[in-house]
């Protein structure tokens, strides 16, 4: 069974930074493209970065240069470092991981980022 353990939301002001983890078992790990969805109220959840197994990365737009996905292999984890951060991007952020052959998606529990002086 997959589980998505994610860490990191808070509080933070507008310009700040803040890094998000999400840890998983390395039986999933190994194989599947992991990421981060944000779901802003009254909005629908949205992509922000992925991250394939081979390293490959991809961004949403809006995120583009201010945030940056990484695995950390030993750990079973990936991170999202989000710099620069504005109110836009306050949301909810799910960590998900893809499974593509059945195209399957697990997500977690979600952990809230919050961008306010």
């Amino acid at each position: 069974q997959v589980q998505l353990v994610e860490s990191g939301g808070g509080l933070v002001q507008p310009g700040g930074s803040l890094r998000l983890s999400c840890a998983t078992s390395e039986r999933f790990f190994r194989w599947y493209e992991m990421g981060w969805f944000r779901q802003a109220p009254g909005k629908e959840r949205e992509l922000v970065s992925t991250i394939a197994p081979n390293g490959r990365t991809n961004y949403a737009d809006s995120v583009r240069g201010r945030f940056t996905i990484s695995r950390d292999s030993p750990k079973n984890t990936i991170h999202l470092q989000m710099n620069s951060l504005n109110a836009d991007d306050t949301a909810v952020y799910y960590c998900n991981l893809h499974i593509g052959t059945s195209g399957v998606d697990y997500w977690g529990k979600g952990t809230l980022v919050t961008v306010s002086s």
